[in-house]
């Protein structure tokens, strides 16, 4: 996968906006960089971890509590601390705050559980095309994703928690294309939204949607 900007962004849903704001800018200190109004009631609060993003996603109509997905610790290195610090935000959400010393290159960590390491592992690297760092750890320029064996039941895409990972490309119809026919399952086909951007999205062997997404900001073009 050609990647336009080399990070990963990790998306969740709540419907405590306010104590979840104060938690990540407050008490994880990531700098809130905007409000991004997608429509239908729903408002996206965008924080910065380096180039990555954290999508804070809160809709006019509450969202169900349901079954975790796989993405399941957000791990972020920061000078801020000197050693590992084991949070849980308003929602239940893990977050580690680790020293950037642990990984001077990485941004953060997104932790995933999976009921077939093979499969997945295969799935990241083979479907996606990322390249890995370890047998199980696969990177995202400067983010990085850690794959752990365990249990993942289904889940529905929109409820509290983590929820999706996006990654930004230079053609997301070319790029969908490509992981399909390595194999990979379409969650959705690619849209325009509008001048802002190109989506899709894909799913891993457990369901776990991947947005693959083309912004006019970062590629300069929607061509």
């Amino acid at each position: 996968m050609e990647l336009a900007k080399p990070a990963l962004d990790v998306g969740l849903y709540t419907n405590e906006i306010d104590a979840m704001l104060a938690f990540w800018q407050e008490q994880v200190h990531v700098p809130y960089s905007e409000l991004l109004k997608v429509g239908g009631g729903l408002h996206q609060h965008r924080h910065a971890i380096g180039d990555s993003v954290l999508k804070v996603n809160n809709r006019r109509e509450p969202v169900a509590q349901d079954g975790p997905t796989g993405l399941r610790i957000l791990e972020i290195y920061s000078d801020a601390v000197d050693s590992r610090i084991e949070l849980l935000d308003p929602d239940g959400n893990e977050v580690w705050m680790s020293p950037q010393s642990d990984a001077p290159e990485q941004n953060l960590t997104l932790h995933m559980t999976v009921n077939d390491l093979t499969a997945s592992s295969h799935f990241y690297s083979d479907v996606l095309g990322l390249e890995r760092d370890g047998s199980d750890t696969f990177k995202v320029g400067a983010s990085r994703i850690k794959l752990a064996q365990g249990e993942v039941k289904p889940f529905e895409r929109v409820a509290l928690g983590y929820r999706y990972m996006t990654m930004q490309v230079f053609d997301v119809v070319a790029t969908h294309a490509q992981i399909l026919s390595r194999g990979g399952r379409e969650g959705a086909a690619p849209v325009r939204l509008g001048e802002v951007a190109y989506i899709s999205f894909v799913q891993d062997p457990d369901g776990n949607w991947i947005e693959i997404s083309q912004r006019k900001s970062i590629t300069g073009s929607l061509d």
